[in-house]
């Protein structure tokens, strides 16, 4: 009894922090106070010196525009961290932004972080290592499916079938949800920043047009889809023919644009197929009832429930707010984490919450 005071007096002072941690964007919840941080995960560093200029939106505004010298660069790649220097950086600017709490002998929050599914030892070691580093006092892990499950409000701890797709900017996750564990998932390396590829190497190939990422992302909301739509849409697709080396702007529609993302989505659309197929009876029974939930930036693509649901022949719902369920589900976990302690990830270095 006297331990779980202490533990709250200290969570109180310490703020403790949920954390999204994103190949593009990074979303930060501080218990009490909700979602208080929502930033892309670029951090802009000078080479010259090793000095970080800028982290989040300041950061993101710089990318295509810098020096040679300047790079605006994203320190998670298919969403494990692939610059650990940087990553603690990003991290240490995002939980001291998100703290109010500026006492010099106030311990650090405790904080739970997202990561995908099936990360090896070694990754989620440094997801840890970058925390800590960055000043968390204690450090738990969440399966990115299982936290945007909680966050999407299923019964997660109840003994039901549960299908969520959780497609991100660097991975999607499939993965059926019983009992309060993972029964059974995948993880697949392609996601939002793919589709964005897709766009760019479509447009050097059909229309000999250099792009950039961020226009890529642009016509990717505006007009990409999974299926066909009710109405046809155009957009201007501007950048520099590589021919000429001069600017050009051309008119693509809809339908060019889906043949551009037709492969990845064709991927995961059987990632999800066979997850379905592999699905224990009584669970697939459960799913048939209740339908597969998509969250993620990733599943605002237009259409895409609608070609999941003719594939599959499942419901297919998109849940509330899909951009914040995975960080939503992880302050859940962080609000209530007596009650849903089993949902962390055990690591070789884990002790129990306090």
């Amino acid at each position: 009894m006297r331990n779980k005071v202490i533990n709250k007096v200290l969570s109180y002072l310490g703020e403790d922090i949920a954390i999204d941690l994103g190949t593009a964007n990074s979303l930060v919840y501080v218990r009490g106070r909700g979602i208080v941080i929502q930033e892309p995960s670029v951090v802009a560093v000078n080479q010259k010196t090793g000095r970080i200029l800028a982290i989040g939106q300041e950061a993101r505004k710089m990318v295509g525009r810098t020096p040679a010298h300047i790079v605006a660069t994203r320190p998670l790649v298919k969403g494990v961290i692939s610059d650990f220097e940087v990553t603690e950086q990003m991290l240490k600017y995002f939980i001291q932004k998100a703290s109010r709490k500026k006492f010099l002998l106030s311990p650090g929050p405790r904080v739970i972080i997202g990561i995908p599914f099936g990360v090896t030892e070694v990754e989620k070691k440094a997801v840890k290592d970058a925390a800590m580093n960055a000043g968390a006092r204690e450090v738990f892990l969440v399966e990115e499916p299982m936290a945007a499950a909680i966050g999407s409000r299923l019964e997660v701890q109840e003994a039901g079938g549960n299908f969520i797709v959780d497609i991100g900017g660097g991975t999607a996750e499939v993965a059926v949800i019983s009992l309060g564990g993972i029964v059974l998932a995948k993880s697949l390396r392609i996601a939002g920043d793919k589709l964005n590829e897709d766009i760019i190497r479509y447009a050097q190939e059909e229309y000999k047009l250099l792009i950039g990422e961020r226009t890529a992302e642009s016509i990717k909301m505006s007009v990409g889809s999974a299926y066909p739509m009710k109405e046809k849409k155009t957009i201007p697709l501007r950048g520099r023919n590589l021919v000429t080396g001069l600017p050009e702007e051309i008119i693509v529609s809809d339908s060019d644009i889906r043949r551009a993302l037709e492969k990845s989505v064709r991927q995961i659309v059987t990632e999800i197929k066979r997850t379905v197929e592999e699905t224990p009876p009584e669970l697939l029974a459960d799913i048939m009832a209740n339908g597969i939930y998509l969250s993620g930036g990733g599943s605002l693509l237009k259409e895409l429930d609608v070609l999941i649901e003719k594939e599959t022949k499942i419901p297919t719902t998109i849940v509330e707010d899909p951009l914040t369920a995975v960080v939503r589900g992880a302050g859940m976990v962080l609000e209530n984490l007596d009650e849903l302690h089993e949902v962390l990830v055990e690591t070789e270095d884990t002790d129990p919450p306090k």
